[in-house]
């Protein structure tokens, strides 16, 4: 079984068009929307698309919602556990694409990068944060990647086994990679395709908040 988890918080304007995107794709998987607190409709336009919905009764930050949709997938039984963000930003007729190293035995935890494909459309300003991002990750875990920040991941059942989420904030994007160093999991990258709009734009992480992420994330894993 599949399991495609979305994280949303205040996603009302979007939802439904995500899910429909998504339904359209014919996939046999369970969707489940993490609703993490949010003081709109999110939760009521999910339910009636009749989608799993979790919800948080505050908002705990992209880790805790992520944390909560991998438990779910781990007591559900999944097989293969795929992430992607709510706000339009991914296209599900990527998922195929993202879970097939998986089902070819050859990786525990796929990431889909937005640098090896469509590597001109990203603003530049998402190209610091994320050259950054991948520096510290490879500094704190010593694993290559080219977009360490991307919410699109696939993981397999001996991942989600295994992985566990200790931070709260956009700072779990780096902290999979030293669940994939200590679980010695196999990673693969595979090219996805990325769709920027001004709201997506608002809704992920900034440029203000950047260095406080990385902060965070070196302050949390080594305490």
């Amino acid at each position: 079984m599949v399991c495609i988890i979305l994280p949303a918080y205040n996603e009302a304007p979007v939802i439904e068009q995500v899910l429909d995107s998504l339904k359209k794709q014919k996939l046999k998987a369970k969707i489940v929307v993490i609703d993490d607190g949010s003081t709109d409709e999110t939760a009521k336009i999910a339910r009636k698309k009749e989608v799993g919905v979790l919800r948080h009764v505050l908002n705990r930050g992209l880790g805790g919602a992520l944390g909560t949709g991998l438990a779910f997938a781990k007591k559900a039984g999944a097989d293969i556990a795929v992430t992607l963000d709510s706000d339009g930003q991914h296209d599900p007729a990527d998922i195929k694409r993202v879970v097939k190293p998986i089902l070819d035995g050859k990786a525990d935890v796929v990431i889909g990068t937005r640098w090896k494909s469509n590597h001109g459309e990203i603003p530049f300003d998402r190209k610091v944060i994320t050259i950054a991002s991948n520096i510290l990750t490879f500094f704190l875990f010593g694993i290559l990647t080219s977009d360490s920040q991307s919410g699109f991941r696939a993981f397999s059942k001996k991942a989600i086994d295994t992985i566990i989420i200790r931070t709260q904030g956009m700072e779990v994007s780096s902290e999979f990679f030293g669940e994939i160093k200590k679980n010695k999991l196999r990673l693969a990258e595979v090219p996805i395709k990325v769709i920027y709009t001004p709201y997506s734009r608002k809704k992920g992480q900034t440029n203000l908040n950047s260095i406080q992420i990385l902060l965070k994330l070196i302050l949390r894993l080594f305490r």
